[in-house]
C-alpha cells in the first residue's frame, strides 16, 4: 500500500484549474521533499509516499509550472510526484487518496469548498492556519493547521510524516472531520446562516430607517 498526499493547484466551485504561488505548491513540494528525507534519515518503516496534484495544464505550461516540475526532476521525485491534469472531476481523487494539503498562501482560502469535500470523504486535512480554513479545520481533531510562508515548509513536511507513520490518528482524524461536516457544513446549515445575516441586515437597515 502507498500513502497518497493530495494537493489541489487551484480550485474553484466549478473546476480545478491553473497555478499560481498563492496556492503555494512551491512550497508544499518543498515540505514533501523535507518529509522524504526525514523518513530515510530516521529509517522510518512507512509505506511508500506519493504527491497528486491535480490542476496542472499540459497544454499551456506556465513558467511556474514549469518551475515546479523542474524540483521534482532535481530532486529524484519523478516517480513520488505526480502531476494530474485539471479537471471537472475530483471525487475520484478524494475517493483514493489518505491526506489533503491545502496550503493557501497570505490570507489563505476565503471558504476553501474542496476542504469540506475533503472531509466528507472522511480524509485529514493539512491547512494553512489562514482565512477560512481556521474555521473549518479543527487543528489536532480533524485535521493539522500550519503557519503561511516559508516558515509552513518544515512543520507540513512533520505533519505528512506524522500522518503517514500513524494509520490510526489519520482514521480517526477523518472520521472526526466528517462528522463536523454533518454538523456544521451541509447545504441546510450554510442556508440557515446565511438567512441569519441577511435577516441582520435588514433588521439594521429597517432601524437606521425608523430612526431618520
Amino acid at each position: 500500500p502507498t500513502v497518497l498526499v493530495y494537493h489541489l493547484l487551484s480550485a474553484n466551485p466549478c473546476t480545478v484549474s491553473g497555478v499560481s504561488r498563492g496556492k503555494g505548491q512551491d512550497l508544499f513540494l518543498r515540505s514533501f521533499h523535507e518529509s522524504l528525507k526525514l523518513i530515510q534519515e530516521r529509517k522510518l518503516k512507512v509505506p511508500p509516499i506519493h504527491a497528486v496534484i491535480v490542476g496542472s495544464d499540459m497544454n499551456a505550461q506556465t513558467k511556474f509550472e514549469t518551475e515546479l516540475r523542474n524540483f521534482v526532476s532535481q530532486n529524484n521525485m519523478q516517480g513520488r510526484v505526480h502531476f494530474v491534469n485539471k479537471t471537472l472531476t475530483v471525487a475520484p481523487y478524494l475517493a483514493s487518496i489518505d491526506v489533503l494539503v491545502q496550503n493557501s498562501q497570505a490570507r489563505g482560502e476565503c471558504f476553501g469548498r474542496i476542504t469540506i469535500e475533503a472531509m466528507a470523504f472522511q480524509l485529514p486535512v493539512l491547512g494553512t492556519a489562514a482565512g477560512g480554513t481556521m474555521e473549518i479545520v479543527v487543528n489536532g481533531t480533524t485535521g493539522l493547521l500550519h503557519p503561511a510562508g516559508k516558515e509552513g515548509v518544515i512543520p507540513i513536511s512533520n505533519n505528512i510524516v506524522k500522518l503517514a507513520t500513524n494509520v490510526e490518528k489519520r482514521l480517526t482524524m477523518g472520521k472526526r472531520g466528517y462528522e463536523r461536516v454533518k454538523e456544521r457544513f451541509l447545504e441546510h446549515h450554510m442556508s440557515e446562516r446565511i438567512a441569519k445575516v441577511l435577516k441582520e441586515i435588514l433588521l439594521h437597515k429597517a432601524k437606521r430607517h425608523s430612526e431618520s
